[in-house]
């Protein structure tokens, strides 16, 4: 399978772990991958990080208009470096970024498009992705034929590790095109928050918070496990926290290797952004809630109660490490 194509993503010079477990997995799978990289400035340590995962050759596209995320100018800088690589498989991670801009990447190519994909098969010059279906219940695996294979990959659904492998890197100036909209300015969230499509692990919480304020009691949690703060719909709804840490089929998909669920009921909209969390935690004082049974450990409790207990606990035991 030749002409394959990675869009990796990156933020103040790091490379999002998305984009890592990707080339990864054609690494392990023998592709040869060109990996492009949008933005502008120093991307050295962007480059090194790409090939040192298993990138053959890694293409900086620089443009000025490029240092800040535009899709317009994102969609069109891609297109215009591909369209002369007659490209058989175009990929990046599933990410607000890559929902973004991939899908008018698709269709300047006049290509499919699978997002969201939790795997992916290179088998001579076939490929196919498999991604789920009706808000996780099932999956489905795409077959491509004709055109590129253009897909994304959901963050933290494939391993990741070094593959120490040589590669080239190269800078093209990037031709973002016409952009109509253009960021005039971005004001950067004064609180540091762990990324929740990072995160290995995510203690969310529901409606049953009651206000914001009483997030803190998760966000106490998290700051000793080191992890993320998700919500529900219903609690982003209810203005107890901001969209960004909404978690479900309107929200963000996540795929922790721990996610914890505080006084969330369970429904499907949410089970659709966390039911691939390689262990699932539920605590909420309503036995029949139906997060139990997705869930891998569950404690019938008032979650008031049980997340100090548990974040003094968690305390205890790091203070004895």
């Amino acid at each position: 399978m030749g002409n394959v194509f990675l869009i990796a993503e990156q933020k103040d010079g790091q490379v999002k772990r998305v984009s890592l477990e990707i080339l990864s997995e054609l690494t392990r799978q023998g592709v040869t991958t060109t990996t492009l990289v949008p933005g502008f400035g120093d991307m050295g340590q962007v480059a090194e990080s790409l090939v040192n995962h298993g990138a053959h050759k890694v293409v900086v596209l620089e443009h000025e208009g490029l240092k800040q995320y535009n899709t317009e100018a994102y969609a069109n800088a891609v297109f215009s470096y591909l369209s002369s690589q007659n490209p058989t498989a175009i990929i990046t991670g599933a990410t607000s970024h890559g929902k973004d801009f991939l899908p008018r990447v698709a269709a300047k190519f006049k290509a499919g498009l699978v997002a969201d994909g939790i795997s992916f098969q290179f088998s001579g010059d076939k490929v196919s992705v498999k991604k789920p279906v009706y808000a996780g219940k099932c999956s489905k695996s795409v077959e491509f034929s004709g055109g590129p294979a253009v897909f994304s990959v959901r963050p933290n659904v494939l391993p990741t590790q070094a593959a120490n492998k040589s590669g080239s890197v190269e800078k093209v100036t990037a031709d973002p095109g016409n952009v109509k909209a253009k960021i005039v300015s971005s004001v950067a969230s004064q609180v540091k928050k762990v990324e929740l499509t990072e995160a290995d692990i995510i203690i969310s919480g529901g409606r049953s918070l009651k206000s914001a304020d009483n997030f803190k009691i998760l966000a106490d949690c998290a700051a000793t496990l080191g992890a993320a703060v998700g919500a529900s719909r219903a609690a982003v709804d209810a203005g107890y926290a901001p969209h960004d840490m909404q978690v479900g089929q309107t929200g963000k998909t996540v795929s922790p290797k721990l996610y914890i669920a505080c006084g969330i009921s369970g429904a499907i909209q949410h089970l659709a952004g966390m039911r691939t969390s390689k262990v699932i935690v539920a605590i909420n004082k309503d036995p029949e809630a139906p997060i139990f049974q997705k869930s891998d450990y569950g404690i019938v409790g008032d979650l008031f109660e049980v997340v100090p207990l548990l974040t003094e606990e968690l305390k205890r035991l790091k203070s004895q490490s």
